[in-house]
């Protein structure tokens, strides 16, 4: 499954959100970008794929579109797990909601950790931390789940309050979550953010694969 979590999830506990062909799968587009297959090695997963879109956000270890798909843009990345840490709860976290989704979403704007729409909050249990203000100034959450996993993401922290290790307090408390129902946290990085991929390994991921975050294009 961690070899292909996105399928595992669109197939799996987050089939709610799915818009699905045959072997080819995608979020809907207000919850998240990416898009699934069986098996990216498959030509007729990729017609089915062109059934449902014509521009695909897909990860994995390594895809090589298949006739009628062109690359976009690839970025290169890794995938941690955390089969042997231990989750912190945080008491300053505070659950984030649809009403939060305008915060979030300006947060994101300004620390841009990757892909976050409207609806990603639907997807799983998101924390987020205030200044004494009360505006918002990190935040983290669960993205892709599937069968004894979920994946910790947007993970992100307002750039004039960085270095306060509030984006480490908040991956431990979704991980905490995820592992206290009895599952596993896992979580990506592009493969430069170095800073982000020392800390995850402080705080008790360890690598699992090296993946791709690939955006392909249809013409047909």
């Amino acid at each position: 499954m961690l070899n292909n979590p996105v399928w595992a999830a669109l197939t799996g506990p987050q089939a709610c959100f799915a818009e699905a062909a045959g072997n080819a799968a995608r979020y809907l587009p207000e919850i998240a970008p990416f898009a699934a297959l069986s098996d990216p090695a498959d030509p007729a997963a990729w017609r089915d794929l062109a059934t449902i879109t014509d521009h695909a956000l897909l990860t994995g270890p390594s895809i090589t579109p298949r006739a009628g798909w062109e690359v976009d843009r690839v970025t290169p990345g890794v995938q941690m797990i955390g089969q042997s840490m231990s989750g912190v709860e945080d008491p300053e976290a505070v659950p984030l909601t649809e009403k939060d989704v305008p915060e979030m979403l300006d947060l994101v704007a300004r620390a841009e950790p990757g892909p976050f729409l409207k609806r990603t909050v639907d997807l799983g249990r998101y924390l987020g931390i205030r200044d004494s203000g009360g505006r918002l100034i990190a935040m983290a959450g669960e993205r892709f789940r599937m069968p004894g996993w979920t994946e910790v993401s947007a993970v992100c922290t307002d750039p004039a309050y960085r270095g306060k290790g509030l984006g480490a307090r908040l991956t431990l408390a979704v991980a905490a979550g995820i592992l206290a129902r009895g599952e596993l946290p896992f979580l990506h990085a592009v493969h430069d953010n170095e800073n982000a991929i020392r800390l995850y390994g402080r705080l008790g991921f360890t690598h699992s694969a090296d993946v791709v975050f690939a955006s392909f294009r249809y013409t047909g």
